[in-house]
């Protein structure tokens, strides 16, 4: 009965998780956006104190019931690793693995450090939920939206608009790149290992191994019942236990009561243990700690710029416009809520959850080293909307806090607009223009003549501009727009 209730509630958990990242129409958050915001390293970076403390106390009680419930990553591996084991014809393929040490406290220091010294982007490629976020919407988004376009194409040859259809094009190569590389190695660990992944190199399953090896609910060994068959170790997919002394390691345990349901003597049950770190037969064998070594080096190679598949047209679908390029800007503006590029890249776990979910494509993931996959503001491809706040209602981590109404975030400058004189078609091609001020919703950009001329050209109000991007995105200039963001470093208030 535990491992079918554990079994319903992961696909639950996973199914729901995964509709948050590949639902365009911003309906799902309403009702799912708490799923987010309860995964473990979004509730650290976002202080959330509330949620830490319940996973720390749901681990101390149940064990990781966490990673076998919770976390889509690894929900995402029992998947594969049960579609493995129907494939091959044994469901009973596992054996017990001793624990390298070495590389789960090594990893998980690394990863620490790299937290430390601000290098989120490199540390977060092994982070859970991020990893998962970047899966979903890189693979598994795309699919999902040429199956709705498809669906909108039926519906639309029988006079329906039960659906719409939806952009689909490639946001970010870096993303991709990270995403199919992270895929394929999960596919491969889980096929062949089931939970090598969660108990050798993710940060967050063996932090909460350090608590579940004291958790009061654990799988315990009856000595007396057994009868040594070693079923239960074969169905182990974490590899834990070791059938030959009759010991579980709890701190590779993800409580999947896959052990429990394989016993045919009933020689295995989760019961209440207070005070005892082993079980029955561990208490025996004081066991030995080993030593932990500490991995020196890490390296990533990334690179490539953001390849943006999407073809702008005119109003009539007839005539193709040239493709903008981004501007050189010296800093990269970030959405408000955000308060500055310090705290937002150190709370960032490049989830892909605000890009997934911004419905101007404004955001789109960084192809630098530094802030590599974390999300930065573009205005190629639209602006970013006075009444729009749907980033700052999907940010689990505290990255970008809430903006509650058009008028907060109409008083927040998160950059200001630059003019580029040459660029502009008054100067250059003698034409009248202004589409930057009539698109400022705030009102930042004036109209004054030019020199000489019945023609006007643009003057903008720095105290006044917001940084939306709308007069970037709406300037006719191209390559490089007549006039762009510059992002401040720091958010103020007009």
């Amino acid at each position: 009965m535990l491992r079918k209730i554990r079994i319903v509630a992961a696909a639950l958990f996973f199914a729901l998780i995964t509709l948050l990242f590949l639902d365009f129409t911003g309906a799902a958050h309403a009702w799912l956006g708490w799923m987010a915001k309860i995964q473990f390293l979004p509730a650290v970076l976002a202080l959330n104190l509330g949620v830490i403390i319940a996973l720390v106390i749901l681990t101390l009680l149940f064990g990781r019931v966490y990673c076998s419930v919770i976390c889509p990553l690894g929900v995402f591996q029992d998947i594969v690793s049960w579609i493995s084991g129907k494939r091959k014809g044994k469901k009973n393929r596992f054996g017990f693995k001793k624990e390298m040490k070495w590389l789960r406290y090594g990893l998980l220091v690394i990863f620490i450090v790299l937290l430390i010294l601000g290098l989120n982007s490199i540390a977060l490629l092994i982070a859970p939920y991020s990893a998962y976020g970047r899966i979903a919407t890189a693979l598994f988004a795309p699919i999902y939206g040429w199956c709705n376009n498809l669906f909108a194409s039926i519906a639309a040859h029988f006079d329906s608009y039960a659906f719409y259809p939806t952009d689909v094009y490639l946001k970010s190569l870096p993303v991709l790149i990270v995403a199919a590389v992270t895929f394929i190695i999960l596919v491969v660990l889980a096929w062949r290992g089931g939970r090598t992944w969660c108990n050798s190199i993710c940060p967050v399953g063996t932090t909460l191994g350090l608590l579940s090896r004291f958790s009061l609910f654990r799988p315990v060994i009856d000595t007396d019942k057994c009868i040594n068959c070693s079923l239960c170790g074969k169905r182990c997919k974490a590899s834990c236990i070791d059938t030959k002394n009759h010991k579980i390691d709890y701190s590779r345990c993800v409580a999947c009561f896959d052990c429990i349901d394989n016993c045919h003597s009933g020689a295995i049950k989760y019961k209440f243990v207070c005070g005892n770190r082993h079980n029955a037969a561990e208490a025996k064998d004081s066991g030995n700690n080993g030593r932990r070594a500490f991995i020196t080096g890490m390296a990533l190679a990334a690179g490539a710029a953001t390849v943006e598949a999407k073809k702008k047209k005119l109003a009539e679908g007839l005539a193709t416009l040239e493709e903008k390029q981004v501007p050189p800007r010296t800093v990269k503006p970030v959405p408000a809520g955000s308060v500055s590029l310090k705290h937002f890249y150190s709370h960032c776990t490049a989830c892909q959850l605000c890009v997934s979910e911004c419905p101007n494509n404004v955001l789109k993931p960084s192809a630098r080293l530094a802030t590599l996959m974390q999300p930065e503001m573009s205005f190629q491809d639209g602006f970013c909307r006075i009444e729009c706040n749907r980033c700052s209602k999907v940010c689990p981590t505290g990255a970008i806090s809430l903006v509650e109404s058009a008028a907060d975030k109409s008083s927040i400058q998160i950059g200001h607009a630059v003019v580029i004189p040459e660029n502009c078609v008054v100067n250059r091609d003698g034409v009248s223009c202004g589409n930057c001020a009539r698109h400022c919703p705030v009102g930042a950009i004036t109209m004054v003549p030019k020199e000489g001329t019945r023609l006007s050209v643009p003057s903008v109000n720095p105290e006044q501009c917001i940084g939306c991007g709308a007069c970037e995105y709406h300037c006719p200039a191209r390559p490089v727009s007549a006039i762009y963001v510059e992002g401040h470093e720091v958010h103020k208030e007009r």
